[in-house]
Formats: C-alpha cells, structure tokens, sequence
C-alpha cells in the first residue's frame, strides 16, 4: 500500500467544510457529556419534588453515568460496524441529529426516567459520531504529517466544548428567570405531564445541545462521502466489516490492549476529573460563600412575605434557603470546570503540536502520563486537606462568561485537565493508523465505546457507590476526594503499564 498522496477527488473548500463540521461535532460530544455533573443535582432536586436523599441522589447518579453508557457502548460498536458499511458521512451525519434531538427533547423531561432515556439516546449518538468523524478525517488527508495535524487540532475543539458547556451553564444559572419559560406542548401532557419549573437552569442548559444540528443542516449538501472508502467500494475491493476481524491473530493485541487503556483514560476523567463538583462544595472557601447566600436568601424571602401579608412558612423558607445554597455551589463547580477545561484544551493543542514529529507513539502518550500519574492523584487527594489559597480572580461578567477563580485547587484542576484531556487526543490519532479501511470504524468503537464509555466511565459509578460508604468520615465532599484520589491513581498506574506493551503502528494509512 502506498502512503504517496493521489490527485484530490473533491475540493480543498469542501475538504475543510467536513474538517469544520467534525470540528463542531467533536466540542458537542464533549459538551453533551460534561453537562451531566453540572445538571444533575438540580434536575434530580425537581424531578424528584425536592425529597431526594443522599442516598437517592447516588443512585440516580450511578443510573445517569453508566445506563447510556452500558446502550452508547453497545450502540456505538454497532455504529462503528455501520460506518465501514455504508460511509462515514450517512452515520455521521444522523448520529449528530440523534444526540442534538435527545438534548433539546431531554429538556422537557418530568420525570428521572424520561431524562435518563433522553440522556441515553444522547449518548449514543456522541458515541458513534466520534468514530465516524475521526475515520472521516483520517482518509481526507493523504499525507502523513498533514493528517496528524488535522486530527489532533480538531480534536481539540473536544475541549471547547467543555469549556462552553462551563460557560453556558454559568450564564444560565444567572439569567434563567428572565429566559423564555419551558412548558410540555399541550399535545403531550397526557402522556408526559407538565413540566414543575418552566424556568429550572438544568433544562435551558440540555436544550442548548441543539445547537450542532444548526451548521449541520445548512452544510450537509455539501459534503461528499470519504472517497478512499467511496472508490473501494464502488469498485468492490471494500472487505466486509466484521467485529471479529478485530480479534484475528493480527489484530488481537492491538485492540485487547487499546481498549484497555482507553478505558483507563475515561476511567480517570469520569472516576475523578468529572466528580469534582461533588467535591468543590467541601472547600471552605465555599462553604463560607454557601452559608452567607443561604441567610440572604432567608431573610428576602421573609422579608418578601411581609410585604405582601402573608405567613412565613419554614418549609417554603428552607427551601429557598437551599436553592439558594446549591446556586452557589453549582455556580463554582461551574468555575472550576472551566479551568479544568482550559488546561485540557492547551493539553490538546500540544499534543497536536507534537503528534506529527512523533517518532515513536508510546513515549508520546508517556509524556503526559508519567506527569499525570503523579498529579492527578495528589490534586484530589489534597483537595479538601490544604489551604485553598485564593491568587486572583479574572472576571468576565462583561462578556457573561462569569469568572475564572484562581486558586491552588484550581491550578490543581488545570493540571488534571492538561495531562488527562491530551490523552483522548492521542486515540483519535493512533486508532485510524493500526486498523485496515475496512475494519477503521469498527476497530475505533471498540476501543472507544465498549472500552471508553462502557468500561472507562463505569469508575464514576464505582467513585459514587465507594463514596456513599463513607470510609473518609460524614463528609460526602471529602469521602468524593479521597475516593477520586485512589480511582485516579489505579487507572493512571493501569494505563501507564499497559503502555509497554502497544503496538507502534506499522501500517500505513490506506488510500
């Protein structure tokens, strides 16, 4: 096979045209899976009529994190089967207006169960678009240092979507009472219900995943089908796909030990990285913040009673009370993940930056994960043990992006994005290089999916259920720290051992 680029058999404007769209559903994908942390206490507050316990809470967590994950994974293999089969652009394309759909619908949701479907169907879209892109992407570009590029930086939007989705959720959390109210079409409420809160933050931010479906529909005319995988099919050279293709004496190490460490990765981000709004309500710093909106709401709202006559009640007073509170944590969690985020959108853009010099694909994953292995874990283990040092603060009110705090857990933060994030980079790079055309999609969801969002994000149900034990004392924040510590440590210990043993690619991208 030769690796000699050929003559362009579609436009360099529509080229970059499926480069942008890519890019676009990639900051999605990320976007969609981060809302969740950032949603779920206030979407289980109402859902649940705002007598959800701890333990309630654990389990719709446990449910949220890992039922779309158990159906993405699955469906995902089967999306990646689909895309060998019949293109990369006809999955694509449908898998981003299934999760764009799933978003807006799941903002309408009465009950946990409609939003834990919704949020399933989401799911599975995120997960068979990202392999569809990235094999999409890879047969572009025929030329090597070209190719490397062009995944890596659009793989970096992954990590605007993070830092959006931050963003979002801090605006909304701030002006959802003047936005327009969400009410269920009259059509349905026999078959769903009304909606409780028409101005709840949690459902402004689901519906906002919309927005990829937008450029989508306006471009779609425009792009063409792979023509690596279009000219062997039509001449009928395209093997068939087969998931045990995958498993033959050529390729078993190769996907046995991908799939592994990718889902040590995603065991990292989702078992600790994605359990840190549990655990920023520990600090303090916050605590001081919490307890002083909690009197001021108190006190406006009996001050609001007296006005208009009416009896202060000490139920509907805890209640604002409380809302109140987990406004304030919500809207920190929200701060800290945009550092987070930041750090790892610079992680990509470096590991961009050094994928196409790459010699050897192992040491290149090493550089972030021998410092991963040693930060990441200590981050969250001093989490809530050390001062919080407050440095400076850069307010961006002006432009309603909120601020960015910061602080010495923080920082810490940026580092676990930075070494952490960089890493799914990297897959998105090596998988399209060790698996022949024919078996791309499918060999990318199997590592991706059943490894990444089946096996990987399953650690955010293991950090919640280990939590909820309460081995670090009665404080949940401290027992999500020390728990997020140790999850962090094995996985990253996992994947930097299983490291020895991946393959170098030895194949060359096929034309």
């Amino acid at each position: 096979m030769s690796n000699s680029p050929s003559a362009p058999s579609i436009s360099s404007f529509t080229r970059w045209l499926i480069v942008i769209i890519a890019s676009i559903g990639f900051a999605f994908d990320t976007y969609e899976l981060l809302m969740l942390p950032l949603i779920l206490r206030g979407a289980t507050q109402e859902l649940t009529g705002g007598t959800a316990s701890t333990q309630d809470f654990t389990h719709w967590k446990a449910l949220m994190f890992y039922v779309p994950a158990v159906f993405g994974g699955v469906f995902g293999l089967l999306g990646g089967y689909l895309t060998d089969l019949l293109g990369r652009r006809r999955v694509l394309v449908w898998s981003i207006l299934l999760y764009a759909f799933s978003a807006f619908a799941g903002g309408f949701s009465t009950s946990m169960m409609m939003l834990l479907v919704l949020r399933t169907t989401k799911f599975i879209g995120v997960c068979v678009e990202f392999v569809a892109a990235v094999a999409w992407l890879a047969e572009l570009f025929p030329d090597h240092k070209e190719r490397e590029r062009v995944l890596g930086y659009s793989q970096a939007f992954s990590s605007f979507g993070g830092i959006m989705v931050a963003f979002v959720n801090a605006w909304i959390a701030a002006h959802a009472g003047s936005l327009h109210a969400i009410a269920m079409p009259d059509f349905l409420v026999s078959l769903f219900g009304q909606v409780q809160n028409e101005h709840g933050p949690w459902r402004y931010t689901m519906m906002s995943g919309l927005i990829p479906a937008i450029p989508l529909i306006v471009i779609r005319p425009f792009l063409p089908e792979s023509p690596a995988w279009r000219d062997k099919k039509r001449s009928g050279t395209l093997q068939r796909p087969s998931i045990a293709a995958i498993f033959s004496p050529e390729l078993r190490r190769t996907t046995i030990v991908t799939t592994l460490m990718v889902a040590a990765v995603y065991g990292v981000a989702f078992g600790a990285i994605q359990q840190m709004p549990d655990i920023v309500p520990g600090l303090a710093d916050v605590k001081e913040h919490v307890a002083s909106a909690k009197e001021k709401a108190a006190e406006k709202f009996k001050a609001d009673a007296a006005k208009e006559g009416k009896p202060v009640d000490p139920k509907e007073v805890g209640k604002a009370s409380a809302q109140a509170g987990k406004a304030v944590e919500n809207l920190t969690a929200s701060e800290y993940t945009k550092l987070q985020e930041i750090g790892g959108l610079i992680g990509r853009f470096l590991f961009a930056m050094l994928a196409a010099a790459a010699l050897s694909q192992r040491w290149l994953l090493r550089k972030f994960q021998i410092p991963g292995l040693i930060v990441v874990p200590l981050v969250f283990y001093f989490f809530l043990k050390i001062p919080n040092q407050h440095y400076f603060e850069i307010n961006l009110d002006s432009i309603y992006l909120g601020k960015l705090p910061i602080t010495t857990m923080s920082l810490g933060m940026f580092l676990a994005g930075f070494f952490t994030v960089a890493q799914f980079s990297f897959w998105g790079n090596y998988l399209p290089r060790v698996y022949p055309m024919h078996l791309r999609g499918t060999g990318e969801s199997f590592a991706a999916n059943v490894g990444g969002r089946m096996i990987g994000t399953s650690f955010a149900a293991i950090t919640a259920t280990l939590a909820g034990e309460h081995f670090f004392g009665e404080d949940p924040s401290l027992n999500f720290a020390m728990v997020a510590a140790g999850v962090a440590l094995t996985v990253y210990l996992i994947g930097f051992l299983l490291s020895f043993v991946l393959p170098e690619p030895q194949r060359k991208m096929e034309e």
